[in-house]
């Protein structure tokens, strides 16, 4: 599988460590191999230099000139709806309940685990049926085979 997102300009990427951990940005230029220039206007990050490793790409970009004002950064996020898009993401969501579970009590842990319980019982049960089913009209169709071998 070829890789979607590269390091470019316009790029809307994920902040994963620092001040602004958890916060979305885009580059507006690329320093050297290491290290890029992000602005998120819309989110509050700042215009600063940032370590690649400490982004996560997004299938997400924004069509912006090289070395682009805050202003126009603004403009182009506001336009193409980065917020909203990000929210859908698979990626977002899956932080989203990330954040939910760590934020459980014991008392909310012990309801999911019950709740885990009975679905997966209703689903064996329901299985087991099935199979019964299955083999028993398998068994069936045997033995109408048996018996035409016989006649």
């Amino acid at each position: 599988m070829p890789l979607r997102t590269y390091v470019e300009i316009g790029r809307v990427a994920y902040l994963t460590q620092g001040k602004q951990r958890g916060k979305l940005c885009t580059i507006v230029n690329v320093v050297d191999q290491n290290r890029a220039v992000v602005d998120g206007p819309s989110t509050g990050v700042p215009r600063q230099a940032v370590p690649l490793k400490h982004l996560r790409l997004t299938r997400q970009k924004l069509r912006i000139p090289h070395s682009t004002s805050t202003k126009v950064v603004r403009r182009a996020w506001e336009k193409e709806g980065v917020t909203a898009k990000w929210k859908e993401s698979a990626f977002a969501k899956k932080l989203a309940a990330r954040k939910l579970k760590a934020n459980m009590s014991d008392f909310d842990r012990f309801k999911l685990k019950r709740t885990k319980q009975a679905m997966n019982r209703l689903v064996r049960v329901r299985f087991l049926k099935l199979k019964a089913l299955a083999k028993k009209s398998a068994k069936k169709a045997h033995e109408e085979k048996l018996a035409k071998k016989k006649k």
